[in-house]
C-alpha cells in the first residue's frame, strides 16, 4: 500500500507535503529529529495540497525556542477568509531537552539545523524532520555525485548482464 493517500478532494492525508532535496546534498546530516509545527488552519489545508517549499528554509534559536525560518507555504485558495504570511517564522515543538541539545550543537560546533521534509504522520498531524547538518565542501559534493553516478551505472550493468559478474 502506498504511503501517500489522497482524499476525495485531492488532498494528502498522510505522507510527504514538502521536501528539501538539496538538504542532504549541501549538508552532512549527523542526526535527525521529528518536530511538531505551530500552524494555522489555513496553513494546514495548504500543506495538505502539497505545494509547500523548503529549499531556502532553516531553523534558528530565538529566546530558548527553535523556529523554522523562510519556509514557503502558499495561501490556501479554498475560500478561507483568514490570510497568512507565506514565509512567516513558525515555531517548532520539541521537548526542552531536545531543544537544549540542538542549541548546544549549534553554538559548539557551528552546525546548522536543516529542515528535510514536512509530512503528515499516521494521525494526520503535520511534522517536520529537522537534521543537524555540517556544511559540505565542494570536493565532498563532487565525491557524492561521483558515488551516486557509479551506483546508478553499476545497477544498470548488473541489470543488463543479468547479474553475471
Amino acid at each position: 500500500m502506498a504511503a501517500k493517500k489522497k482524499a476525495k478532494s485531492g488532498m494528502i492525508s498522510h505522507g510527504i507535503a514538502a521536501q528539501n532535496r538539496k538538504g542532504r546534498f549541501n549538508y552532512t546530516i549527523k542526526e535527525t529529529v521529528e518536530a511538531g509545527l505551530v500552524l494555522k488552519g489555513a496553513e494546514v489545508k495548504s500543506l495538505r495540497l502539497g505545494r509547500a517549499a523548503l529549499t531556502e528554509a532553516y531553523a534558528i534559536e530565538r529566546d530558548g525556542e527553535l523556529w523554522l525560518i523562510n519556509s514557503y507555504i502558499p495561501e490556501y485558495q479554498g475560500g478561507v477568509l483568514s490570510r497568512f504570511d507565506t514565509r512567516a517564522p513558525r515555531k517548532l515543538l520539541l521537548h526542552r531537552k531536545q531543544v537544549r541539545h540542538f542549541i548546544g550543537a549549534i553554538t559548539r560546533s557551528g552546525a546548522t539545523l536543516v529542515p528535510l521534509d514536512i509530512h503528515f504522520n499516521a494521525r494526520g498531524v503535520a511534522k517536520v524532520t529537522i537534521g543537524l547538518g555540517l556544511g559540505r565542501k565542494k570536493e565532498d559534493k563532487r565525491r557524492a555525485i561521483a558515488d551516486r553516478d557509479w551506483q546508478r551505472d553499476k545497477a544498470r550493468l548488473l541489470r543488463n548482464k543479468g547479474g553475471d559478474y
